[in-house]
């Protein structure tokens, strides 16, 4: 066996207020069931997508901190075919996305808990066809800018993952970093923005549910920016 993966620094909290009673049964008892085996990651292998979901030929869709998990549930049941994995390290937020699932009985959904870093090294190649980074911490001070999960060499491993003509949606109600955002991703060669207009930054699409975070910044006069941008074809 080789040696265990050197893990990445994890920067934020981990639990917030109690998990009620329900909430910490299906922390307990399902969770278990639909975990990405952390196993595979200290082994040094790639993952087993199709032995992780029991099936095989579906394409695989990947939210990097799902929050509260109301966009990632409402996409796995409004997509059964997809295959989902969502990666959070906040328990409060697992343990709310457990909650949705288990109200719209998806079952098509594998969750990793842990800094998404960690794992992406462990997915094959050119094997996600959708990634959603959706308000994430913006880390506001300049010295912790490199804590943001958005950055070239982010951006570079996501690129290998994604199919030709995959798509990776990224949305913040931060200005400072939606401008950081399409000061990385605009000029990275895999990737190509897509907006009819540079005014669609603030549009949503039809496919695009609204999640608790980003209805808490509107009450609070946030302006959320949407972006969208498609992997390139390989030469």
């Amino acid at each position: 066996m080789s040696d265990p993966v050197k893990r990445s620094i994890f920067y934020g909290r981990r639990q917030g207020r109690p998990l009620r009673k329900k909430a910490t049964e299906l922390v307990e008892t399902v969770l278990p069931k639909i975990s990405v085996p952390t196993g595979d990651l200290d082994d040094i292998k790639l993952i087993d997508l199709d032995n992780l979901f029991g099936n095989s030929g579906r394409e695989v869709w990947l939210e990097i901190g799902f929050g509260g998990g109301e966009h990632l549930a409402w996409q796995a049941e409004h997509n059964p075919e997809v295959n989902f994995i969502g990666a959070e390290y906040f328990i409060n937020g697992v343990a709310s996305l457990l909650g949705h699932l288990d109200d719209n009985g998806a079952q098509n959904v594998r969750i990793y808990r842990g800094d998404v870093r960690d794992m992406l090294p462990f997915l094959p190649p050119s094997s996600l066809s959708k990634v959603f980074i959706l308000f994430p911490d913006p880390w506001h001070k300049a010295r912790h800018n490199k804590r943001r999960i958005v950055q070239r060499e982010t951006l570079d491993r996501l690129a290998e993952l994604l199919v030709d003509g995959g798509e990776l949606r990224m949305a913040t109600d931060d200005m400072g970093y939606l401008q950081w955002m399409l000061e990385r991703t605009v000029p990275h060669p895999d990737f190509e923005w897509i907006a009819a207009s540079k005014q669609d930054w603030n549009q949503r699409t039809e496919d695009w549910p609204k999640t608790r975070y980003e209805e808490k910044g509107i009450k609070k006069g946030c302006k959320p920016g949407y972006l969208r941008f498609t992997r390139l074809p390989r030469s």
